[in-house]
Parts: structure tokens; C-alpha cells; sequence
């Protein structure tokens, strides 16, 4: 499964698995369902239950009222992915979401973009631009993610104690570093993240960038190997929040 590197404002590269095509058609089917749905109960409780054919309207009242119903469906995926932080309803049931490759929050001119871009990549082709930029883009994105610089994440990832800032810690375990206490659990899960992601690739920068992050913040001054280090800092965490 393709991933992301996306590097955080506190300047520290976290990775994220790419949506596959499948699931991003899945949860788009999904939404689709949802607006058929709503479609349907239109017609039947507004449009034949009031019987629009009882009232002496021209055309364009016609329009107008039809158009108004209709605005939900048109401004479903902006409106939704503007409020729930880059996800639908279908993309929530399949557990993914938008985010910003650079590292920030997408914001409503992101989801604009994916918006607009969406007569050509789905209602205007059938989908059929937005899956061939997919499947051609290394990151799975369509037209609309490439204008507004975002991709789709899963959020269903495997976890283990790896993934997570816990560390098995002996009873008779002595820390080192009383100024970890300075650090949040969720500073401590980006420093653990990045520490295993560099270690695994052999980014010896990385890990540079991390210590002197964890240096400037905390104030500790590093002692031993770079990954001795951080490997301290981590349990020393443990060790501290979990007494």
C-alpha cells in the first residue's frame, strides 16, 4: 500500500498509507447511494405528496423549487467534508479522510477545489478521468486532489505497541531524563514515529532533526548514540506518566 511522508508543523515527517482506489470507490458509491436516497424521499414526500401540479406555477417556479430541494445533493461532498474535517459519510464508514500533504489543516478553499474539479474528474467523465489520474498518480490522487495539494488517507491501520507512545519498561527500570515530563502524549507518539520510521530507512537526517527538536524543547542535552537517545527519551516518558 502506497504511503505519504507529510511533514507536520512541528517540522517532523509522519507516514500515512494511501486509500486505495477500491475503498475511495467504495465510500464514493457509498455517498451516492445516500443521494439517490435522498433524491427518492424528495419526490415521494415533498414533490408527489404536495403534488406541485396543484398549484398554478410557470416553469421557472418549477425549476426554482426543484433546485432548492436539490442543493443538499449538489453541495453534499463540500458542505460534509468542510464540517467533519475532510470526510463524508462514506468516506467515514470506509475510514478514510482529506489532509493536506504539506502538513496542514485543509481548509475550506481545499475542499472547494476538490469540489470544482469534481465535473471533470467524476460527473463530467463517469469517473473515468478521476480513475485514470488514480491509478496513474503514485499517491492515488485525481485531479481534484493534485489542484488543492491533498491526498486520501485510510485510517484503519494495524496497530501494535509499536505504533503507540507505550514501551515495555522493567519494574527495576531507572530513567535518565526527569524532562520528558515537558513533552504531551501526542509530542511523544511523533517522536516515536519518527524514530522508527528513520531508523527503518537509514535517515540519519531525520534522526538529527528529531534530537535537536527534543534538545530545544525539553532542554536535555543529549548523551550516548542517536538512537540510544531517543530510545531513553521515550521510556524515560513511560516511565514518568505511567507512575
Amino acid at each position: 500500500m502506497p504511503e505519504i511522508s507529510i511533514n507536520t508543523t512541528q517540522n517532523v515527517n509522519i507516514n500515512f498509507n494511501v486509500a486505495n482506489i477500491g475503498v475511495r470507490l467504495g465510500a464514493y458509491a457509498t455517498d451516492l447511494t445516500m443521494k439517490f436516497c435522498y433524491i427518492l424521499f424528495i419526490n415521494w414526500a415533498v414533490i408527489s405528496r404536495l403534488g406541485l401540479g396543484k398549484f398554478d406555477l410557470d416553469n421557472w417556479s418549477v425549476m426554482s423549487i426543484y433546485i432548492i430541494f436539490y442543493l443538499p445533493v449538489t453541495f453534499y461532498s463540500l458542505v460534509q467534508e468542510s464540517l467533519m474535517e475532510g470526510q463524508t459519510i462514506g468516506k467515514k464508514l470506509f475510514s478514510i479522510k482529506v489532509v493536506k500533504i504539506d502538513g496542514y489543516q485543509a481548509s475550506f478553499i481545499d475542499y472547494l477545489t476538490r469540489w470544482v474539479f469534481r465535473l471533470v474528474d467524476i460527473i463530467g467523465t463517469g469517473c473515468l478521468v478521476g480513475t485514470v489520474s488514480m491509478i496513474a498518480s503514485k499517491i492515488h490522487q485525481r485531479l481534484g486532489d493534485m489542484a488543492a495539494g491533498t491526498a486520501v488517507i485510510t485510517l484503519k491501520n494495524d496497530i501494535n505497541i509499536s505504533h503507540t507512545i507505550l514501551e515495555h519498561i522493567s519494574e527495576d527500570y531507572q530513567p535518565v531524563y526527569a524532562q520528558v515530563v515537558r513533552f504531551s502524549d501526542n509530542d511523544m507518539r511523533i517522536i516515536k514515529e519518527t524514530y522508527l520510521a528513520a531508523r527503518k530507512n537509514n535517515d540519519y537526517q531525520t534522526m538529527s532533526k528529531l534530537i535537536q527538536k527534543i534538545e530545544q524543547v525539553s532542554g536535555i542535552k543529549r548523551e550516548g548514540s542517536d538512537a540510544k537517545f531517543i530510545s531513553t527519551v521515550i521510556r524515560d516518558y513511560n516511565y514518568y506518566t505511567g507512575q
